[in-house]
Parts: C-alpha cells; sequence; structure tokens
C-alpha cells in the first residue's frame, strides 16, 4: 500500500450527522434536560478518527444549507478533514440523531433521516479526481440501503478499482436505517434479513478490507455462527476481514479461515469500564486504518484498533471522543491505572490540549475587562456608570481597525459592561477572553458566580476564562491554601464545561518580584494539576527570570498555548523595553494591554470631551504601537 501520488490517505463515504447527546447519564432519553452538539455518522467519524491519528482524510457526503450543516463543515476543516466532497443540499436539512446512556447495555438513540441531505447522496456527488486521490476509500453498509446511495458507493468503488486504490467495507449494520424496525428502535443493532444479506453479498467482491461486529458479519455472510459467517464472506471475496468483539478485542482473517476463530491474528485488548459503545466501532475501525494504511504488521494494526476503541466506550460522544496520535501513543506506551479511561487526568489533558480549535502562534490583544478601574474613571469625571458599555464597543472598533483581518488578535471582554462589546467582537475572528474574578480579590473570588461551571457553561464555546489571582509565593500558608482552592475549582470549571484557561498571576503587589518569583508560583500551579490553556505574567526583571518560568512551562505541559504579558498601566516606553526582554522568550507568544491604551480616551470620552470616532482613533494609534513594538521585539530577539 504505498503512498505513490495520493495526497489523501482515505476517503469516507455516506452519513453525516450532528449528535444530541443528552447529558443525564443513566436517565431516560424522555427526561434528557441538557444535549452536547458534535459531529456524528460513521463515515465523518472515521474521517475525523483518521485524521486525529495522522492520516490525511476526505469525506464524501450531503449536508443541509443550515447552521447544522455548516457546523459540520468547520468541524470537520478544524479536524484537518479535506472537505471538497462535502457537497451542500439547498433541499434538505443535514440529518440529526438524539441519543443517551441508559446503562452498560442501553443506548437509546433516535435517528431524524427522513429525506435528509446525506441521504439524498448519488451518482453525481462521486468525483474521480478525489477518489483517485486517496490509497483507499471507505464505503459503508448503511449507504447501500437506498438505490441512489447505492450506486453513489458502487460507482466510487469502481473508480477505486480504476485506479488501484483498496476498497474498505464498513458493514455498519443499522436495521431501522433498512426499514427493519421502527423509528423507536434506533439502538437495536441486529435483525436477520435474507434480503440485506443478498445485497450485500453483491458488495462483498470488490472489496480489500471487510470489518463489522460479529453480528455485522452474521448479516453479510448470512449465518449467525460467527464462523460460518466468516467463511461465507471468505468464499466472495480475498479481503482481510476484521471481526469486532468488544472487550475481547478483534480477530483479523488475512488469509484461509482456520477452524477455530481463536486462531486469527490478534492484537492486545484493553479492558476497560464500558460507558458508552456508541461510536466505539467508529473509533475501532480509524485505529486499524492507521497501521493498516502505513503497512503496519496486523498485529499493531490490532493493538491500534483496540486502544481506539477503549478510549471510545470509555467517554460519552462519538467524534470528539477519539484519540489523537499523541494519546494513542501515550497510552500504548505507559498504559492507564484506570479501567475509567476517562477518569485519567494525564490522558484526558493530552486529549484535550490536541483537539482544541487552532490558535495563532501569536496573541496581541486588547484588554478592557476592566470594571472597578473603569467605574472609577466614569465616577472621576462625574459619567453615569451606564455610558460604560458603550465606550467599550468603541474599543471593539479600535482593535478591529488595527487587527484589519489578520490572525492572532485578540480582546479581554467582562460580562457586566461588556456584553454589546461582546457580540460585537463576535463580528470578527478574535480571541476573546473573559474574566471570571470578583475585581481586586484576595483570595481569589469569583464575579457573582456560586457555580462556575454553570455559568461560564453559558458562554460561547470560543470564549476562554480567565482568571486573575494576585499570589506571591511567600504567602501566608492560609491564603495560599484559600488561593489554590479557587484555581483548582475554576480549573475544574473550565475542563468540565469545555472551556479553555488563562490563568492571570500577579505577585509583584503583595511582595518583592525577584529572578524565581514567578516561577515558583508556575511551578506550584502545575504541581496542584492545573494546567492553564495560556498564562497572562507581568514584566518580569530580568532575562534570568523569564527563563525559569519557560523551564517550568517546558517541564509540566508541552502542550501549553503560552504565555501574554500584561501591562499593569504602564507608560508605552516601560512596555516597549519589557517587551524586549520578554521577546527573548519563546514561551511568550504577546500581550494582553489594557490601561496603557484605553485610559486617556476613556476618561475624556466619558466627560464628553472627545468624540466616539477620536476615542476610537485614539485607542487604535496607541494599540498599532504596542503591536508594531512587539513584533519589533521578537524579530529582534
Amino acid at each position: 500500500m504505498s503512498s505513490t501520488d495520493t495526497a489523501l490517505d482515505v476517503v469516507t463515504i455516506g452519513r453525516s450527522s450532528v449528535d444530541l447527546y443528552g447529558q443525564q447519564v443513566g436517565g431516560r432519553l424522555e427526561d434528557m434536560a441538557n444535549f452536547v452538539k458534535a459531529v456524528g455518522g460513521c463515515p465523518a467519524n472515521i474521517a475525523i478518527g483518521t485524521a486525529r491519528l495522522g492520516l490525511r482524510s476526505g469525506l464524501i457526503t450531503r449536508v443541509g444549507d443550515e447552521h447544522m450543516g455548516r457546523f459540520i463543515r468547520e468541524q470537520l476543516a478544524r479536524e484537518g478533514v479535506e472537505t471538497s466532497g462535502v457537497h451542500t443540499d439547498p433541499q434538505r436539512l443535514t440529518a440529526l440523531v438524539i441519543l443517551g446512556v441508559r446503562d452498560e447495555k442501553q443506548f437509546p438513540l433516535i435517528f431524524y433521516r427522513t429525506d435528509c441531505a446525506d441521504a439524498a447522496l448519488d451518482e453525481s456527488d462521486i468525483d474521480e479526481a478525489l477518489v483517485a486521490s486517496a490509497k483507499a476509500i471507505v464505503v459503508t453498509g448503511t449507504h447501500f440501503s437506498r438505490a441512489n446511495s447505492n450506486a453513489a458507493q458502487r460507482k466510487a468503488m469502481a473508480l477505486a478499482r480504476k485506479h488501484g486504490r483498496k476498497v474498505v467495507f464498513d458493514v455498519d449494520y443499522r436495521p431501522n436505517l433498512w426499514g427493519l424496525a421502527g423509528h423507536g428502535a434506533g439502538e437495536e443493532r441486529y435483525l436477520r434479513s435474507e434480503a440485506v444479506t443478498a445485497h450485500l453479498r453483491e458488495i462483498l467482491p470488490g472489496c480489500d478490507l471487510v470489518v463489522g461486529t460479529e453480528e455485522e458479519l452474521h448479516i453479510a455472510g448470512g449465518s449467525e455462527v460467527t464462523l460460518e459467517a466468516i467463511r461465507a464472506i471468505r468464499a466472495l471475496t480475498p479481503a482481510t476481514i476484521v471481526c469486532k468483539r468488544g472487550p475481547m478485542g478483534c480477530v483479523v482473517f488475512p488469509g484461509e479461515i482456520p477452524d477455530d476463530i481463536e486462531k486469527g491474528i490478534r492484537g492486545p485488548g484493553f479492558p476497560v469500564e464500558v460507558y458508552n459503545v456508541l461510536g466505539a466501532g467508529d473509533a475501532f475501525l480509524s485505529g486499524f486504518l492507521r497501521g493498516w494504511l502505513r503497512d503496519e504488521p496486523i498485529e499493531t494494526c490490532c493493538a491500534f484498533a483496540n486502544a481506539c476503541g477503549a478510549f471510545a466506550v470509555s467517554r460519552l460522544l462519538c467524534s470528539p471522543e477519539s484519540p489523537t496520535w499523541d494519546e494513542l501513543q501515550q497510552f500504548l506506551r505507559t498504559g492507564s491505572p484506570h479501567r475509567q479511561l476517562r477518569r485519567d487526568e494525564a490522558l484526558n489533558h493530552v486529549h484535550w490540549a490536541t483537539t482544541r480549535r487552532p490558535q495563532a502562534d501569536r496573541l496581541v490583544a486588547l484588554a478592557i475587562d476592566h470594571r472597578a478601574q473603569i467605574e472609577e474613571m466614569a465616577d472621576q469625571v462625574g459619567a453615569p456608570r451606564d455610558r460604560i458599555p458603550a465606550f467599550k464597543v468603541l474599543a471593539v472598533k479600535a482593535a478591529a481597525r488595527v487587527a484589519d483581518g489578520r490572525p492572532g488578535f485578540g480582546m479581554l471582554l467582562d460580562g457586566t459592561y461588556g456584553r454589546e462589546a461582546l457580540f460585537r467582537a463576535a463580528d470578527h475572528d478574535f480571541w476573546i477572553g473573559r474574566p471570571v474574578e470578583k475585581p481586586g480579590s484576595r483570595p481569589l473570588d469569583f464575579d457573582q458566580m456560586a457555580s462556575l461551571g454553570a455559568h461560564i457553561a453559558e458562554w460561547p464555546v470560543r470564549h476562554t476564562v480567565k482568571a486573575l489571582c494576585f499570589y506571591h509565593p511567600d504567602d501566608p500558608q492560609d491564603l495560599r491554601l484559600r488561593q489554590d482552592r479557587e484555581l483548582l475549582r475554576v480549573f475544574d470549571a473550565c475542563r468540565t464545561v469545555g472551556r479553555e484557561l488563562l490563568v492571570e498571576i500577579i505577585a509583584s503587589k503583595h511582595g518583592a518580584l525577584g529572578d524565581d518569583t514567578t516561577a515558583r508560583v508556575v511551578d506550584h500551579v502545575y504541581a496542584l494539576g492545573i494546567r492553564p490553556d495560556w498564562w497572562k505574567l507581568e514584566a518580569q526583571p530580568s532575562a534570568a527570570a523569564w527563563s525559569a518560568i519557560a523551564r517550568s512551562i517546558e517541564a509540566n505541559d508541552r502542550y501549553c498555548r503560552g504565555i501574554v504579558l500584561l501591562g499593569l498601566d504602564a507608560p508605552e516606553a516601560e512596555l516597549t523595553a519589557a517587551f524586549r526582554l520578554a521577546g527573548g522568550c519563546p514561551q511568550v507568544k504577546g500581550f494582553a494591554v489594557g490601561r496603557t491604551i484605553f485610559s486617556d480616551a476613556a476618561r475624556a470620552w466619558l466627560a464628553g470631551q472627545m468624540s466616539d470616532e477620536a476615542a476610537i482613533d485614539d485607542m487604535a494609534r496607541r494599540f498599532a504601537a504596542l503591536v508594531e513594538a512587539w513584533n519589533a521585539s521578537t524579530q529582534n530577539a
């Protein structure tokens, strides 16, 4: 399976849907109160799963011309999946699936697929150049159940053979999608059907790899005795046959079928607690293809597949739970002390960090999340505080003028006075950070947030949580313990609801700032088990101080996005000098500065002495000057 003149490793064909997973595990689907959204559908899951494992994947499917269809397309692109084969159907809606977890054996699901976009796939969607660009294509059983999609997949198989590509057949048997069970029987995995068996037997001769559970091989082979079904499949095709056996792993038959199923080729199994079986087969096949398309031994393919399946059954969702290559390698290298893999914090961190949304390598942000300081400005000039929100909207316009659509720009905005500004910032491709701390609190306290997780769950998923902590390593122990508790709370809340976290540390307000002061705090936060996505740190007294911080981050979290430098209302010249010193530290990615940029404009505008446009001009000029100074500091580093 050499990679000669192929741009892609694999193209999958067929279902793509939006999965809505009920989050009350153990409850009836009738009683679910909250749902989380994810890309679903066997071929879409495999495209994402293989991309996460380092394969170059593509998908051929249809989505609707609406928000759910755009969500699928955008998420595929974020995962690195080639989307030229994802066609928009203006006449039909994107497929939906409602799913839940009742217990370890019951996983109710409802397919909303009446005249949906992906079910309308036909021969016109199959592009010969795209098929020819891949080492292999994956066809799936469900899409042989309708005449139009059956013709589409058969065309793709013929083109693959024409160009010498491999054909992988995932039996993917869903009886109710073949019209054999009612809408409420979505979790039904096997119903005997001679008609389905006869249909699938026509597909088998054109395949190079056939993958299914024992029940799926029963329907393909026409026998409910697994070994007999495998022999029936072998009579029709020389393909490698993979039998998935749940917690027992898998057995593979690349050639002659032995007299005992246990004599097939096997890889190591990974006994884990079953949390949700839905999507496990797609993760399994993703892992198998990672080995098979890289010409690994069958035993290695099995190890990859079984491990990926173990990850999937240990977690709630489908495609979002597929492991990345880093995560898989760590698991195979070190294993896990937990049968519940979702409880393994080390693996969870690798998964989180390697599946986050892409981020530019630098971040320069206009920070105007200030509340107490800007209230004081308004009070000093006799302006009503209800004017503050309008000024924050002007700051967004200033930041947008400087960014001019370029990546790597952002803003810090609050929900107290910045609600409208947050809406307007969403019009631009800004990184957004939002504070949760009560202004000036020490020990750290949270602003009108008795339940952090419930509060930030209402935020857009792209918003980063910012927690400012005035923390000095020589603080009294009781103070440090209270600060530690609150930092752990916000970290847990962020991971639980899926939001990135920026931890801001200011030590100089409550003690001397030496060469090791901030590094000691960073070391301590990591020792607590907290892994911030970002750090926001004050200017350091020396290059040695920055080096100590860098060593701490490198030793504790190689996935950290980096550091942004805060301003503390320093004059522009002082900040420029701080930039030059920080620019030599590779972990420092930029800055998030506020009052240096907006203070003068805020006072004048709130006092009625400056127009909107003049305020925007003033803030844009100051922000642009700092961006230029930062760029110069990194170029000269």
